[in-house]
């Protein structure tokens, strides 16, 4: 006897049912998808290459520090005002009581430093325009530790600040010059603004660009076509009717 073969309509009915099912299941992909990441491997941590980010910041740091250190304390111990002293054999007292030459150290101190900064700024840019977060804070930390050899320069080598023993060799009624000094120590800031303001507005106007995001490709995948948003999986979309479904006859 020969089995019963099942009717065509019968096996649409199967097919459809299983279209249906694979789109209830969101673990299937269609024939062209991605495959899915095996659970039983381990999550891998992003390689981060902390060693060589450091070294390019350190070798930034080190030639702006000592550079625009040198520079910028050469500068102001030789342009910076300085203030005359007198003595009268018992105290030090000042040659004119309204000079303005304290202030004049640190408005030359300030200049210089945005000066020295900017043209630090366009040489790190020139010299490592493809670098990333590292150049910046090189830039950032080797300027600021700049300005502040600047300082130490000017007060070591300029005149010295022990006032008295300075009168005492001069000698009476004579005038000398006083101790170069910075009574305003926000204009130690002036040379790393200015070296990283200049670096930031090269790296906008000529640095390199990302590429633009290309769109994301359409995946394939198996299920009812023409499914509305919103209707229930199982639910055929409008105008395309399941045979064998909700009672209807199988068309033939």
């Amino acid at each position: 006897m020969t089995p019963a073969q099942p009717s065509p309509d019968h096996d649409t009915h199967h097919e459809t049912d299983g279209a249906v099912a694979r789109d209830r299941d969101p673990g299937r992909h269609g024939p062209w998808a991605a495959p899915l990441p095996d659970k039983d491997e381990p999550a891998r941590p992003p390689t981060r290459h902390w060693f060589g980010e450091i070294a390019q910041a350190v070798l930034v740091a080190l030639p702006v520090l000592v550079l625009t250190g040198t520079a910028l304390g050469l500068l102001w111990l030789w342009r910076a005002p300085r203030l005359p002293l007198v003595s009268d054999g018992e105290q030090v007292l000042l040659v004119s009581s309204e000079g303005e030459q304290v202030v004049g150290a640190d408005g030359t101190f300030l200049l210089y430093g945005l000066a020295v900064g900017a043209v630090a700024g366009l040489v790190v840019f020139l010299l490592r325009r493809t670098g990333g977060v590292a150049v910046v804070v090189g830039l950032a930390a080797g300027s600021l530790l700049g300005s502040l050899l600047a300082w130490g320069i000017g007060t070591w080598f300029g005149p010295t600040d022990d006032i008295r023993a300075h009168a005492r060799a001069v000698g009476p009624d004579v005038v000398f010059d006083g101790p170069l000094e910075l009574t305003a120590r926000g204009v130690l800031m002036g040379l790393p603004l200015a070296a990283l303001g200049v670096h930031l507005a090269c790296m906008a106007l000529w640095g390199p660009r990302d590429p633009a995001p290309q769109p994301p490709v359409p995946v394939p995948s198996w299920g009812v076509p023409d499914r509305q948003p919103g209707a229930p999986a199982g639910d055929a979309a409008p105008g395309h009717d399941i045979p064998g479904r909700n009672g209807d006859p199988p068309r033939g």
